[in-house]
């Protein structure tokens, strides 16, 4: 599937939520979502409140529809009580790579 609109974002949690950050991210509803081709979930080995998400979508317009849904601003509601400000984000394409994860691996 081509990707045409994608992003990476940083988050800060506020102090030791990073955990709670990751858990409501993993279990996002975009991971349902056909046109979300790629959604991958960091945290920095550094500093465990700052979480990373690079998604791919296939158009402005799906990512654009998937985020106006009821789940998806739940979804957004429930981060923003645990971030430390805005989040920065990046023009991203993902075009390719590896990603292989097992069940809890990311825990």
């Amino acid at each position: 599937m081509t990707i045409g609109h994608g992003f990476h974002a940083t988050m800060t949690a506020k102090p030791g939520k990073g955990g709670e950050v990751l858990d409501i991210l993993l279990h996002a509803p975009s991971l349902a979502d056909d046109d979300c081709v790629v959604f991958l979930v960091g945290r920095s080995a550094a500093d465990p409140d700052t979480i990373f998400v690079t998604e791919g979508w296939t158009s402005v317009e799906a990512h654009s529809a998937f985020f106006t849904s009821e789940p998806a601003q739940t979804l957004v509601a429930r981060l923003q009580a645990l971030l430390a400000g805005e989040s920065a984000y990046i023009d991203e394409i993902p075009v390719g790579g590896k990603a292989a994860f097992r069940e809890n691996e990311a825990s």
